[in-house]
């Protein structure tokens, strides 16, 4: 039988046990990042998103204990060491960073799941801040583990939504679904079109003989929990205020029509109606490029993507000079169908579609001249669509 440290990695392993001591069966934990192909900040509003999961991940390498702590440690922050007990109530704490255990593990024991204590090391491939949701990375995997220690398994989507309570809870920000679905049930080689009222899931595959998917960081980190995400969301509510008054069936902007935004305006909150604009332009193209990659209907689905960017810029106003940069100069590189901002924006990644043949050098180009512009080296990378989060060992 292999052993614990040859499964784990002796690298990963050794600095494990530099920070736990070495007795145990270590455990491994993968979870994928996720980019949004398009339907940007439509899922807090009911609406349709359609992300895949990307191949950077989060690794999590974990142990029982024989008590009711939990310690977990990070990569990212070396000598920071976060311990808290599960048989006290659970509340926010810091550093920042170890809320997202906190609150997946309060969550799993307001589900009725009896834990067991924990040490956790992560290690973080994804770069956070970065719009590729490292946030939902973690606590899907930091969920899994807790769960493989305990023995127990539940339902993806219930997963998912403990995860996005932990998130709004205890990380403080206000996000919708779409991440921690992703990240719970992805498949391989497919994109999600996910309806985030009713939580019907469609797979749409990608033909990676044909398809690439290009995802640059802009090197400008952003954080959605400085009030702007929360700003969008009033304004939102705003609007289904106003609609309501004309129809009480409408619950979430997902209920109003093309023709309701266009009768709105001038009546509505010049600013408002922007961001209604946005949402419901957004889910008709999120839905519309779905069926246009299925038909393999490429060009038209890169001009949903550049429409989309637009959009963000103009109405939902979440693009910077950066992001704007990166699509614009992608769009002049030949073989690539469409470009836009992907995640909540202000700072982050922009995502492209590509031809096979594009992809070198459309990344080759944006670095050179990203570089030139803004005195930043961009990250750039082609990912498939990938698998779920899951247990290695």
């Amino acid at each position: 039988m292999q052993s614990s440290t040859a499964a784990v990695g002796d690298e990963l392993a050794g600095e494990f046990h530099k920070i736990f001591s070495p007795q145990g069966r270590l455990h491994v934990v993968r979870a994928p990042g996720r980019v949004n192909l398009i339907g940007e900040h439509t899922d807090y509003n009911d609406g349709f998103v359609f992300p895949i999961a990307i191949e950077p991940e989060v690794r999590l390498i974990c142990r029982m204990r024989d008590d009711a702590a939990i310690a977990v440690a990070s990569s990212a922050f070396p000598g920071q060491k976060v311990e808290f007990s599960i048989q006290a109530k659970i509340e926010r704490g810091q550093p920042a960073w170890s809320n997202y255990f906190r609150g997946v593990a309060a969550g799993l024991i307001a589900a009725g799941i009896p834990l067991v204590g924990m040490d956790a090391l992560l290690v973080n491939t994804l770069p956070v801040g970065g719009g590729l949701s490292s946030s939902a990375a973690i606590e899907v995997a930091a969920a899994l583990a807790l769960l493989t220690l305990a023995g127990h398994d539940i339902d993806p989507m219930r997963l998912a939504l403990i995860c996005q309570k932990a998130e709004n809870d205890f990380a403080g920000v206000p996000c919708g679904i779409m991440d921690p679905t992703i990240v719970t049930t992805a498949q391989a080689g497919h994109a999600l079109l996910l309806d985030c009222r009713s939580l019907q899931r469609r797979w749409i595959p990608l033909n990676s003989s044909e398809l690439r998917v290009v995802i640059v960081n802009s090197m400008v980190k952003h954080s959605l929990d400085q009030g702007e995400y929360g700003k969008r969301r009033s304004e939102c509510m705003a609007g289904v205020s106003y609609f309501q008054k004309e129809n009480p069936a409408v619950k979430a902007l997902r209920d109003v029509s093309s023709r309701q935004i266009r009768e709105a305006s001038g009546k509505l909150d010049a600013t408002v109606w922007r961001r209604c604009r946005h949402v419901v332009s957004e889910n008709a193209r999120t839905t519309e490029m779905a069926a246009a990659l299925e038909k393999q209907l490429y060009e038209r689905a890169g001009e949903l993507m550049l429409q989309s960017h637009h959009s963000l810029r103009d109405d939902y106003q979440v693009s910077i000079p950066e992001l704007d940069f990166l699509v614009e100069q992608a769009m002049t590189v030949k073989g690539v169908y469409g470009a836009r901002l992907t995640g909540g924006g202000f700072g982050g990644c922009i995502i492209a579609l590509t031809q096979v043949r594009a992809a070198p050098p459309l990344i080759e180009h944006l670095q050179n001249v990203y570089a030139q512009r803004f005195g930043l080296q961009p990250t750039a990378f082609v990912t498939a669509a990938a698998a779920a989060t899951s247990l290695l060992q």
